[in-house]
């Protein structure tokens, strides 16, 4: 179904029509049939944030018909119901192409239509290496046309091994295939291989004619750092992300046009061991070994007069050890500032020494362009408190518990060592203890010896508030031991650098601590997996792929990340169709932690997540026949169409300690998630147009529910199994409950949560869809209730004890992890229920928006924001007495149906008159003490009266 809005003489018309129905849009501005205007610079419709495979002048793009988009420059306009009705594309080889309107690879021509998401290339055929400039103008409901966008572009990637050239996998020494381990096998004291040399890479090349560009393309693994005359290329941490290195390893483009200097250049490489390769050396979460650290490399240089340049790897680099002596993404990083070699990545450097590098087979993977937002630093933090707990140990709390790695600066005698241990907690005695958090962990530096030297870990990072120095001592404090002297100490934290696209506040000082405590655990945990901590696993578990999603995706723009997370669980699928919980499977974890439903599911779920957020179809297209795969697997492990098997509930509140489900049957979770796969496999069959599947689904849907309701459905009582929170929300969000039950099933819910004093008891699984089914049932204040609490297990029991990240247990527990973003569901509330922005379902990528806030509790405003991919859509609403004032900003080429609370209709204003009377708004009908209307694009403030 589809909600168009029409601006006709008397206002807007709303038309509920069915997507099978073809809709005419009717427009009553005098000569538009037959006369084009020009817009000017101040016109509310003009394209801008150009992007291309939803990243703006992208290079690398691997896609031979990349997908185009774009936003509208001022989507806050006082323009009421703006929308496009038409749109033209231009595309390039060369920017004074589109200077003369020339499009010499594509011109679209004038296309009637809404659609700025997703316009799939038309032109000629793209080539590997090939710049492509291209703008965009499009037409308005009055049929006006806006100026021409400025100029955007993409640079293809590598499409083809060819495309590569002459490169090859270079690397210090070749890994014995008969060592390799993988997959990697959980930690064990008799496996694993000792530590390996850390490489460094150089190679000089010399620019004698005009340089037009330079693009090079670098994949290093397990990871890499990139150095051009002497400076570090980018910013990227930790690049390239991980993968299964057997099926695909990624490799990013650089521009260095700018860095590149006439005449000499070196080029510098380092690699560390990142997940490649795990040393058996301090702590491992477990062993793996793909092969030694290596690297490709080609440098692609366009000349002026047209010709070109490649620099590629092979045995004209020369190598030599790097001063990083040890690395493990797990363990912890050495560097001794001893064996520095100054000027080892600069030109004119003596490398007379050094050796030619291997050439080896590589992992094998396919080489794809990385196209997820890389790792960086994202913000730094100094010590809020230095305290010394025993002797020659200096605990620095650095005030917020994130994922990242120190950086020191210090001086003193060549050939010390400075020892610094992280940790997110302190024991008794006031040292860091790492008991929860896999040890030991360390970093060490040994100093050259020179003036103040400053070093940070390139390879590796954890988990931690605390930073324990050993070996030296701060600056202005008593030093008998002439150690060496910290000058500074920070914490830098490291995470997915996706731009924030959502901000939420309100007036109950709780709520902002709790949203602080959450997003830490997110960006804390958002690599280029979704870990489920930052220190002792680092792995993408698969349940928060789909359960902690809708959350991440209001604060961060994660299409891409998302997208990523899918092809890893493509690639991680087993011959049975089987996907295990975690992706990339690195180790291989036995029963539940292998083969739990909730887990895996992911892989059926996230696509059409992805579809349903950001109008995006290709995941599900590429994915279909692997998410039917998955449900098959389900199929042929259930008896009488019940799933039982895998964790359950995860950390649910019980009587026991936390881990499988203690208060739900596993069966009930695995067979509704189950189930939810199948109804989700159903629409996703109809979106394709496979009216085979429509109905092969549809008929196994059913037959799972009445299964599902024969088991654990009780009819004289009318809740399900052992009445647990997360049994009935999981039965009422997956649409298992008959019609006829639905009501009476929640409200028992709410009566059970009532009797407990408001307290919550579902865990990882259960707990969104507690806060889903309360919201969707007119229940905001029992989440309200459930969350305002800190004397309870819960968020606000967490920052009593001091958290200042989301932790593993409702408890809080010191024995598990303190950076967790695993229950932090009700971050989706924050947006969708107090703020009350939220898509309708009925279309997709926030075409059509729902703004529905919720008045409940203390709150006296809240302030919500998102940037969908058409504009940034804004609620904010405060209370003044019984007097409700909301504002609202819908973005241009959007459409929305707002709920106004209101105990009267009559009262309700839109800027000062009467809302049924107000330029663009169509009040519709009555629902439940709210007033709701239909608006299209612009600014809104409405007025209304509460009796509360």
């Amino acid at each position: 179904m589809k909600k168009i809005y029409l601006l006709g003489l008397q206002g807007f018309i709303f038309i509920l029509a069915s997507s099978f129905i073809v809709c005419f849009t009717l427009s009553f501005a005098k000569g538009t049939d037959t006369e084009v205007k020009s817009s000017t610079a101040n016109d509310s419709l003009y394209p801008a944030n150009l992007t291309c495979e939803y990243r703006n002048n992208p290079l690398g793009i691997d896609v031979p018909h990349p997908r185009l988009s774009w936003r509208f420059a001022n989507t806050d306009s006082n323009v009421r119901g703006q929308k496009q009705t038409a749109y033209q594309i231009i595309a390039a080889s060369r920017l004074e192409y589109l200077d003369q309107n020339r499009g010499d690879f594509w011109d679209s021509g004038k296309i009637e239509s809404e659609n700025q998401l997703h316009i799939i290339y038309q032109g000629e055929n793209l080539i590997g290496g090939l710049r492509i400039y291209w703008k965009v103008r499009t037409w308005d409901k009055k049929n006006i046309v806006s100026k021409w966008s400025e100029p955007a572009f993409w640079e293809m990637g590598l499409l083809t091994p060819e495309d590569w050239g002459k490169a090859q996998w270079i690397a210090w020494e070749e890994l014995d295939e008969s060592e390799q381990i993988v997959p990697g096998i959980p930690h064990t004291k008799d496996k694993g291989l000792p530590r390996n040399i850390l490489p460094q890479f150089r190679k000089e090349f010399k620019i004698s004619k005009s340089l037009q560009n330079a693009t090079l393309f670098i994949s290093g693994m397990g990871q890499y750092e990139l150095s051009l005359n002497g400076k570090k290329v980018g910013d990227y941490f930790l690049d390239p992300g991980w993968t299964n290195y057997r099926k695909t390893c990624l490799y990013t483009a650089y521009d260095i046009t700018k860095q590149i200097k006439e005449g000499a250049n070196a080029i510098g490489v380092l690699l560390g061991n990142g997940m490649f390769f795990i040393p058996q050396e301090r702590y491992t979460k477990h062993v793996i070994a793909y092969g030694y650290p290596q690297m490709i490399l080609k440098l692609l240089l366009r000349y002026s007069d047209g010709s070109e340049q490649e620099i590629v790897s092979d045995k004209s680099f020369k190598v030599s050890p790097s001063p990083t002596t040890f690395s493990s993404i797990f363990g912890g990083e050495d560097y001794d500032a001893t064996m520095e070699q100054d000027g080892w990545n600069q030109p004119g450097f003596d490398d007379s020494k050094w050796k030619k590098p291997v050439i080896v087979k590589g992992p094998g993977g396919e080489l794809k362009a990385q196209s997820a937002p890389p790792l960086k630093i994202m913000e730094s933090f100094l010590p809020v408190k230095i305290s010394q707990p025993e002797k020659n140990i200096w605990i620095y709390d650095m005030g917020q518990n994130l994922s990242g790695i120190p950086e020191i600066t210090v001086k003193g005698k060549s050939g010390a060592v400075v020892k610094i241990t992280p940790g997110e907690l302190l024991d008794q005695k006031g040292v860091v203890t790492q008991r929860a958090t896999g040890h030991p962990c360390y970093f060490s530096y040994t100093l050259k010896g020179k003036d103040a030297e400053t070093w940070q870990p390139r390879f590796t990072y954890y988990g931690f508030r605390y930073l324990q120095v050993e070996g030296a001592v701060p600056k202005e404090n008593k030093n008998p031991g002439d150690l060496p002297v910290v000058l500074n100490l920070k914490s830098l934290h490291t995470r997915n650098s996706a731009q924030r696209v959502g901000d939420f506040s309100c007036s109950n000082d709780l709520f902002n601590r709790i949203y602080r405590l959450i997003d830490w655990a997110i960006k804390s945990n958002m690599a280029s997996v979704l870990t489920d901590c930052p220190h002792r696993e680092k792995l993408g578990w698969l349940e928060q792929a789909h359960l902690m999603a809708a959350s991440i995706r209001y604060i961060y723009d994660v299409p891409l990340l998302f997208t990523k997370i899918v092809q890893d669980m493509k690639e991680a699928q087993l011959p049975n169709g089987m996907i295990p919980d975690i992706a990339p499977e690195y180790p291989v974890f036995s029963g539940g932690f292998r083969d739990s439903p909730e887990w895996g599911s992911a892989y059926v779920i996230l696509p059409w997540y992805l579809h349903k957020w950001y109008g995006d179809i290709r995941p599900i297209k590429e994915n279909y026949e692997g998410m039917k795969r998955y449900v098959n697997y389900l199929s042929s492990t259930a008896t009488d169409l019940i799933v039982s098997h895998g964790l359950g509930d995860w950390f649910d509140l019980g009587p026991k300690n936390p881990g499988p489900a203690q208060l739900t049957p596993k069966a009930l979770s695995a067979t509704a998630i189950y189930y939810y796969n199948v109804s989700i496999l159903e629409k996703a069959a109809a979106l394709l147009r496979n009216n085979d599947d429509v109905r092969i689904y549809r008929e196994l849907g059913d037959s799972i529910k009445q299964a599902f309701n024969n088991k654990f459905f009780n009819e004289e009582k009318k809740q399900y199994s052992t009445d647990s929170q997360t049994a009935n929300a999981m039965a009422i969000f997956m649409v298992l409950v008959d019609p006829q039950n639905k009501q009476v099933v929640l409200e028992n819910l709410v009566d059970n949560i009532k009797k407990r004093n408001n307290s919550l008891t579902a865990g990882d699984i259960g707990f969104r869809y507690l806060m889903r089914v309360l919201e969707a049932g007119g229940f905001s204040n029992v989440i309200f209730d459930m969350n305002s609490r800190t004397d309870v297990p819960g968020y606000g029991y967490q920052l009593s004890k001091g958290a200042t990240s989301l932790t593993e247990s409702w408890q809080a527990y010191p024995n598990v992890s303190n950076n967790h973003m695993m229950l932090g569901h009700v971050m989706e509330w924050f947006y969708s229920g107090l703020a009350g922005i939220q898509i309708d379902l009925s279309a997709a990528g926030f075409e059509q928006i729902i703004i529905k806030p919720e008045i409940v509790g203390d709150l006296t405003w809240v302030k919500g924001e998102y940037n969908s991919l058409y504009g940034k859509i804004k609620s904010s609403w405060q209370l003044d007495g019984d007097i409700l004032r909301m504002q609202v900003t819908i973005p241009v080429n959007t459409v929305a149906t707002i709920y106004i609370p209101t105990s009267n209709v009559q009262s309700v204003t839109e800027s000062g008159k009467p809302a049924g009377e107000a330029e663009a708004v169509e009040f519709h009908h009555f629902d439940n003490g709210r007033a709701v209307y239909y608006v299209g694009s612009g600014n809104y403030v409405f007025e209304s009266k509460l009796i509360r």
